[in-house]
């Protein structure tokens, strides 16, 4: 029950704020744009560091991302172009916010680390495949939107560990958990791009036997 009422709650906040944003007449390029401005801002405060602050502001970028399509379809604006923007610059997003923990766990301060680096770097690799494979095989007909973590799923969970992480001298369990989340993204991208690759062949498999026959 009151897992439902936040979620009303939600979104009859972000509704108001969609029919608002209509009403100025404010195109969904535009908030697009902003979104993957803040985003850059949001990778920024990653390489300083300031994850706490990332958390915050990553959780501002999105409510943007949430924006820009609902506004468009509320003013019928939706455009080809619109989509391929709004998918390209998600992909950007995703890749500053990860290259900015890179940054920071590959600096000379006490948090440096060279696995965190590496668990970075195979996260950000499985992250573009997940949505590359998925676009590439939508180009050729067959929609692929499987595995269990898909970039909704990534942005929670490096919200979580950015969140977590406001005290970097704290011992405390829940404190300091970027790098158990980095484990999870990188072993849970790769492991739904490996996924979603063989869902792909399988039902290309299908599709070639259905038309031999």
């Amino acid at each position: 029950m009151v897992g439902e009422s936040i979620g009303r709650g939600a979104m009859f906040i972000l509704n108001a704020m969609v029919r608002g944003l209509a009403a100025l007449g404010v195109h969904p390029n535009i908030l697009t744009s902003i979104g993957v401005t803040i985003n850059v801002g949001c990778g920024v405060l990653f390489g300083m560091g300031e994850f706490f602050l990332a958390g915050i502001v990553l959780i501002i970028a999105n409510i943007f991302d949430m924006l820009d399509g609902n506004v468009a379809r509320l003013t019928r604006s939706v455009s080809r172009f619109g989509g391929f923007l709004d998918s390209s610059l998600d992909r950007l997003s995703d890749m500053v916010a990860i290259l900015g923990i890179m940054v920071f766990y590959a600096g000379n301060s006490p948090q440096h680390s060279l696995l965190n680096v590496i668990l970075g770097g195979a996260a950000l690799i499985g992250s573009v495949m997940v949505s590359y494979t998925t676009a590439r095989s939508e180009g050729l007909g067959v929609k692929a939107n499987v595995g269990f973590l898909q970039r909704p799923e990534r942005i929670v969970l490096l919200i979580i560990g950015a969140l977590s992480t406001w005290d970097w001298n704290s011992n405390f369990v829940l404190f300091n958990r970027m790098p158990q989340v980095l484990w999870v993204l990188a072993v849970g991208s790769i492991w739904t791009m490996v996924h979603r690759m063989i869902f792909i062949w399988r039902e290309f498999q299908r599709l070639e036997s259905e038309n031999a026959g």
